[in-house]
């Protein structure tokens, strides 16, 4: 069995793997990480190896004093990776980005892959079916454009999401979540269709946080998998120890 970690800026994902299944998954804050290691160890004894990404503080050093009978990779830009990494800048490539693309050669072998993550940044990732990961682009993310709004002008509220069903708001609570929501959507929707005029046979992933709630207006043929970013990281972990 394996444990997979996903350290992020304000909580850490915890979850159990046997084999490719996912069979339990923890959401918790740093402070709660010690007693939820003990809890995990004791339900699953088994457990004989694990994998951290993180880009927060939580180290190697921090897991392996809670873990210590569990064999423990971090990964970073010079792990071993089911993919040619083609990034002109490796060493500042994100871990979760990278963990998104070993989900997609290994979900979608031979396949041309579209990985959009859709949490506090937006992300497109792209790799073809030979398996060369060539790059992608970075923005704002859905709260951050409702916050940017807010923080940078005078008279604009701080909204929550919200779905409207048209581009032309008839109050400025409607105008910020047509420009917030349908344009985030709209942009989505203009990115697949570019990559799709050429690769036709292109795969979309829709991942993070936001995947659900977004999802509702693309278009269809996209894969909205939440825990897609778990499941790569497993892929990793298993590509590195089953040699």
């Amino acid at each position: 069995m394996k444990l997979i970690i996903d350290a992020g800026n304000t909580t850490t994902k915890l979850a159990v793997f046997q084999g490719i299944k996912m069979v339990e998954k923890y959401v918790v804050k740093e402070k709660e990480l010690k007693n939820n290691f003990k809890k995990i160890i004791k339900k699953f004894p088994n457990i004989n190896k694990s994998i951290l990404s993180s880009v927060s503080n939580l180290s190697k050093e921090d897991v392996s004093k809670e873990l210590n009978h569990i064999s423990i990779l971090k990964l970073d830009h010079k792990t071993k990776v089911p993919f040619t990494n083609l990034y002109a800048t490796p060493n500042t490539l994100g871990v979760d980005r990278i963990a998104l693309i070993a989900g997609a050669v290994s979900q979608f072998p031979k396949k041309d892959c579209l990985v959009i993550d859709v949490g506090s940044c937006i992300t497109y990732d792209f790799v073809n079916k030979q398996k060369e990961y060539f790059g992608g682009a970075i923005g704002l993310g859905l709260k951050m454009r409702y916050t940017s709004l807010y923080k940078n002008t005078v008279n604009l509220p701080l909204l929550a999401p919200k779905q409207v069903d048209t581009f032309v708001g008839n109050s400025t609570e409607n105008a910020i979540h047509a420009g917030v929501t349908l344009g985030m959507q709209m942009e989505i929707n203009a990115v697949i269709e570019d990559f799709s005029n050429k690769y036709p046979a292109l795969v979309v992933i829709l991942t993070g946080g936001n995947a659900d709630f977004l999802s509702k207006r693309l278009k269809n043929g996209i894969f909205v998998v939440s825990n897609f970013l778990l499941e790569g990281l497993s892929h990793i972990l298993d590509y590195n120890t089953n040699k």
